[in-house]
């Protein structure tokens, strides 16, 4: 199978958790992809300023790669910087949330993966 890019849909909201501006999601997968395993992968953009605000995953860990732009990574409450090639990994019962601090949009993949 080979899903072409046209064929994506993006969705654009509210930047979630409190955090300003706006989040835009292309979902890679669609729920039944997963086979139990998990419940997003995502292609994320987050433009200038917006941000994703720290929150925590319970019986699921989130995995984000960075693709491009900078951000300012919340782990546990420690801002680290980030960019492209960095991989950022929230374990099940820990707090995590990431920021745009660049000047072009912050591109990352997300995963939520179920952990029991």
């Amino acid at each position: 199978m080979i899903k072409r890019k046209d064929t994506l849909t993006s969705l654009t909201s509210e930047a979630p958790f409190g955090a300003p501006g706006t989040v835009v999601r292309t979902p890679l997968l669609q729920p039944e992809e997963f086979f139990g395993k998990g419940r997003v992968f995502n292609r994320m953009c987050l433009p200038v300023g917006s941000g994703i605000g720290s929150h925590v995953h319970e019986g699921e860990q989130e995995i984000y790669y960075i693709l491009s732009g900078k951000g300012e990574y919340d782990n546990n409450g420690v801002k680290v910087e980030v960019g492209p090639g960095d991989l950022t990994l929230c374990p099940a019962g820990e707090r995590h949330g990431i920021q745009n601090i660049g000047d072009t949009d912050l591109e990352f993949i997300a995963l939520i993966l179920f952990v029991e």
